[in-house]
């Protein structure tokens, strides 16, 4: 990690991080942390958790370590950690990750393509399952309607992903808006942050205008606004991290921000940690404690 970061964290982000935190090893990194944490500090209304996509590659228990390390206990969960199949394994598998002290906020990206009932049912079916109240949803336009249904039938959430410029349905937040506004409120929008600033749209403008309809964000940085390829850990790129938790302040945001990690897939965790750091940073320089 660069000198230069490490002066983003302090100041930009106005952290009570040393320097020292700001280092490959965990232990190291939460040792600095004290020394904001035993500061005068509101609790933050953002919650910071993480998308299990960024630990594709491992299985539950390393995903279990990872949190523990991390000290968050909000985990959004990849089929990949949650397998839809067998359905009577999936409320085990929910309980074990309850056990380990997490609480689970959501679970996707669930894929809509068919138009076909029984599809939509087992995945609901699913959800209910693991007693997840938000299903993060990759739908097809066309099989929306039917949705707004399952919605309203099972009371779980529905927060549609954009995925950007490759996205035929769904791009941008705004794309999303435009066709649920008039559907069940439980129907909206999870912001990738990330995609939403390749598409050209503002993520800071986008989630005051969503709004109420703004169920969970997978946070990213890119250090190109255009291009998927330049992902780099949250702090070293150009998103208006600061701005983003400000207007999720301001709209009464009641979700979780999950980091969604998506490169360095065999060893994510150093940029995860410099991305919480980050973070959290970002939030003790606006007099929060995360």
């Amino acid at each position: 990690m660069t000198t230069s970061l490490t002066r983003r964290s302090l100041l930009r982000g106005g952290a009570m991080l040393s320097a020292a935190a700001l280092v490959s090893h965990p232990s190291k990194l939460f040792a600095a942390e004290e020394q904001y944490r035993n500061h005068t500090l509101a609790a933050s209304p953002i919650r910071l958790g993480i998308a299990s996509y960024t630990f594709r590659k491992f299985d539950d228990a390393h995903l279990i370590d990872f949190m523990h390390q991390l000290k968050t206990p909000y985990l959004n969960l990849k089929d990949v950690h949650l397998p839809m199949k067998p359905l009577d394994q999936v409320a085990p598998l929910a309980a074990k990750y309850r056990a380990a002290g997490f609480k689970l906020t959501a679970a996707g990206t669930v894929s809509f393509n068919k138009d076909d009932e029984a599809d939509i049912r087992a995945k609901f079916e699913y959800i209910k399952a693991a007693g997840i109240p938000v299903m993060v949803a990759m739908p097809s336009r066309e099989v929306l309607p039917k949705l707004e249904k399952y919605v309203k039938q099972y009371d779980i959430k529905l927060a549609i992903h954009n995925h950007g410029p490759e996205d035929k349905n769904f791009p941008s937040p705004l794309d999303v808006l435009a066709a649920v506004k008039n559907m069940d409120p439980r129907i909206g929008c999870c912001i990738d942050v990330g995609h939403t600033m390749r598409t050209g749209t503002d993520p800071v403008e986008a989630i005051r205008k969503v709004g109420r309809r703004v169920f969970d964000i997978h946070m990213k940085d890119l250090a190109q606004g255009r291009v998927k390829e330049s992902q780099v850990a949250v702090g070293e790129g150009i998103m208006p991290v600061r701005d983003i938790f400000r207007a999720l302040i301001d709209i009464h945001y009641p979700g979780d921000v999950d980091l969604e990690y998506e490169i360095h897939d065999d060893d994510p965790m150093p940029g995860v940690i410099e991305s919480f750091a980050y973070m959290r940073g970002v939030l003790a320089g606006m007099g929060y404690k995360a």
